[in-house]
């Protein structure tokens, strides 16, 4: 047997050597935090767990010495074994272990010397309580209650404990009454060994939404970064290939260069800035002959019917002389911008 339980009876030695097999066996073993959760719970969290996971429940003294004796990374679990704690096998990864956890915890009344989780909070409202000695109760612990139409109220919302402070008798006696359960009851994972890595609760609380909604926008800026940086990939091939066209096609009708895929732009470009030079001749007072005054005029056309619509939603009567004048103004912005492209 090995030196670190020779000495131990014959009971315990057992009992190491299940730990042992335990840990063995299982891909993943945890230290859980069992205090203060009544038997009722821990039948209850069993039999949540069945086929998935396995607690073992022993004394601090003998984890200690199975875990003494496997040696190696998966003794740091002793780091944190303390107070009430309990082993727990599974083949689950941590991550998954953890949430499973969470969602066994029952929410239970706060016993006195107890620590709040969390900021205890009572909302203002009306109780089911009658007038009384309630009325009291509640004002000595700052919650500020009156009675209003024969029932007791609390008149405004109010802080009784802050997260991290100790709960004393008479605040525990009043959430009692009120019906408030401010403690999570469950098992709490302390550590989990997994892979020759020790992973803490800060490292596995995880919220799942955030976690993929960032996992999307690191996706999208990747995407963006090898398109932009010409960094061909199976995804962005397309994209960068697509781009380049584009590209290319822009330089060529601003360039003016002859090709034929770009001819037709570069013809019509040309004919868009000609219709709007001509537009502005006719507005220095040089005449139009009629077949360039009629491109010119359906050019404008175009853009001003598109607004029509919003025009007509006001009766023409109603409209001022100013507002005639800037819709004229915006049509006219409009075919200039659609002449020059």
């Amino acid at each position: 047997m090995a030196l670190y339980t020779h000495h131990l009876p014959r009971w315990k030695k057992e009992e190491v050597e299940e730990i042992k097999r335990g840990i063995k066996e299982h891909t993943l073993v945890g230290v859980v935090d069992m205090y203060g959760i009544p038997a009722s719970q821990v039948q209850h969290i069993r039999r949540n767990l069945r086929g998935t996971a396995r607690v073992k429940m022993a004394r601090n003294t003998l984890i200690e010495h199975a875990l003494n004796e496997l040696g190696g990374s998966v003794a740091a679990l002793n780091d944190h074994a303390e107070g009430q704690s309990a082993l727990i096998f599974t083949n689950e990864n941590p991550f998954k272990l953890f949430k499973l956890l969470e969602q066994t915890k029952t929410k239970m009344a706060a016993k006195p010397g107890e620590t709040a989780p969390e900021d205890i909070v009572i909302p203002k409202g009306p109780t089911s309580f009658k007038p009384g000695p309630i009325v009291g109760e509640l004002q000595q612990v700052g919650i500020p209650a009156a009675i209003e139409g024969g029932k007791v109220k609390i008149r405004e919302t109010k802080t009784v404990v802050k997260k991290g402070e100790v709960i004393n008798k008479k605040v525990a006696g009043a959430l009692v009454k009120l019906g408030v359960k401010p403690m999570d009851v469950g098992l709490i994972l302390q550590a989990a060994y997994y892979r020759d890595t020790i992973f803490t609760p800060d490292l596995l609380a995880i919220d799942e939404e955030v976690y993929a909604s960032n996992i999307m926008i690191a996706a999208q800026q990747a995407f963006n970064l090898s398109v932009n940086a010409v960094i061909p990939t199976r995804l962005t091939v397309g994209a960068i290939i697509g781009k380049a066209v584009r590209e290319a096609r822009n330089v060529g009708v601003e360039a003016s260069i002859y090709e034929r895929d770009i001819v037709d732009l570069i013809i019509g470009r040309a004919q868009r800035e000609m219709l709007a030079v001509a537009l502005a001749a006719q507005g220095r007072g040089f005449e139009l002959d009629e077949a360039t005054l009629k491109a010119a005029t359906a050019a404008t056309a175009a853009p001003a019917a598109a607004v029509a619509p919003a025009a007509e939603e006001k009766p023409e009567e109603e409209e001022t002389e100013e507002e005639k004048k800037e819709e004229e103004e915006e049509s006219g912005m409009a075919g200039l911008g659609a002449l020059f492209g």
